[in-house]
């Protein structure tokens, strides 16, 4: 067996299920999850038709690189969303199935076995970033985000002997679980480093659709093209960037998203792709034209979550230290105010108000003498208004509660 395999943890959810075993919620309230980041919102009707539509094409098989014509509904759609000089369709755009598996399968290409390679990740983080390390025969080596930066990870608490090390950099932007954006300033900071060590980037963007103001998450190309970067020697050097259609559009289940950026480490991706047989469906490349052809959903998916976040923050804002994220569809909470820990407070709220929410030290891992979840709690919007409303009001009638003892 791959010894690497022991070195992974179980996942944030397996542990949720730990914490709340031989505990039996109260009957009296209708169970309500904000634990898990699954889109809740209906899947608009084009995009079933259009799997639907596109049956016949289960009788080929489809090539790991994709059809031309995703490669331009996604180089087209990055080019608009992005104001991106043209993108070439067959060296800078790869479409994968859902960012998930493409940011694991991106570690196990670029790092060399062996080696003391180094991953970076943000703290806390997408625990695939930690698995991918792992797997890969590398070590994470984590950075705390930093309230006092929006969540911003400290990269300049980061010692020179590591950065020495560093052979690949997960960031998240929109971030999971806090929903903080890169600005242009930590952008440029991260590609300098990226140069100087020779480290590439891997730009997690999968929550880039959903934000809270008129002014869109600045992206990682976005930053690089307005850096100049696009036009010095191979355009986006080491910076390979991940989104999907999972949260966009309301297809989790479909599995569909894309890389682009770096040509020459797309090329080895794809290689490395081709024999680990991860070629997308003919029906879902179909159906994520369509979802990538169309802003429309979009905007009136980003509109439920703006009208949801509005309604349903101010409550929580009552009982616990809470701001609205940049973007993203997560409260990240701390809860100290209540005078439980993260965990406690989780597992109580189960127990007594039926309503379950994910613990912030479980998101995180101990690093530099602290874990920077720890006291906090991640609470997924992403059921209708109504629900969520009745979770939020649940929420601080818990703290009201314990606030009366």
């Amino acid at each position: 067996m791959n010894p690497h395999l022991d070195k992974l943890q179980p996942y944030p959810f397996e542990k949720l299920r730990q914490l709340f075993a031989g505990s039996t919620p109260n009957p009296a309230f209708k169970p309500i999850s904000l634990g898990m980041g699954e889109p809740k919102h209906p899947t608009p009707a084009f995009i079933r038709q259009a799997l639907i539509d596109n049956l016949d094409g289960l009788a080929s098989y489809p090539v790991t690189a994709g059809g031309e014509a995703l490669r331009d509904a996604i180089a087209s759609w990055l080019e608009r969303r992005y104001d991106l000089p043209t993108l070439d369709r067959a060296a800078q755009v790869l479409p994968v199935n859902g960012s998930r598996e493409a940011l694991f399968a991106l570690a196990q290409t670029v790092i060399a076995p062996d080696t003391g390679a180094l991953v970076m990740c943000p703290n806390p983080f997408y625990q695939i970033y930690e698995g991918a390390a792992f797997l890969a025969g590398a070590e994470p080596y984590f950075v705390n985000s930093d309230p006092a930066r929006n969540f911003a990870p400290d990269y300049d608490s980061v010692p020179e002997d590591v950065w020495q090390r560093v052979r690949l950099l997960y960031i998240c932007s929109p971030g999971n679980p806090t929903g903080a954006v890169l600005t242009l300033t930590d952008w440029e900071h991260l590609f300098a480093l990226s140069e100087r060590y020779n480290f590439i980037i891997a730009a997690d963007e999968c929550y880039s659709e959903i934000y809270h103001s008129e002014e869109p998450p600045l992206g990682a190309m976005q930053a690089a093209n307005i850096l100049g970067l696009t036009k010095v020697g191979e355009p986006y050097a080491r910076l390979v960037v991940f989104s999907s259609l999972s949260k966009r559009s309301n297809v989790p289940g479909m599995r569909s998203g894309f890389v682009a950026g770096d040509a020459q480490v797309l090329k080895k991706f794809l290689l490395y792709r081709t024999y680990h047989g991860s070629a997308m469906g003919p029906h879902v490349q179909a159906a994520s034209v369509a979802a990538w052809n169309d802003e429309t959903h979009v905007e009136e998916n980003r509109a439920q979550y703006r009208a949801k976040f509005a309604a349903i923050t101010p409550l929580i804002q009552e009982v616990m230290d809470v701001q609205m994220p940049d973007a993203g569809f997560y409260l990240w909470a701390d809860v100290t105010r209540t005078g439980l820990s993260d965990t406690e407070f989780a597992r109580r709220l189960h127990a007594e108000y039926n309503v379950t929410v994910l613990p912030g030290s479980y998101l995180a891992r101990d690093a530099h003498g602290i874990n920077p979840g720890r006291n906090r709690i991640r609470m997924a919007l992403v059921a209708g208004t109504e629900e969520g409303l009745e979770a939020a009001r649940r929420i601080v009638q818990f703290c009201h509660q314990l606030k009366s003892q």
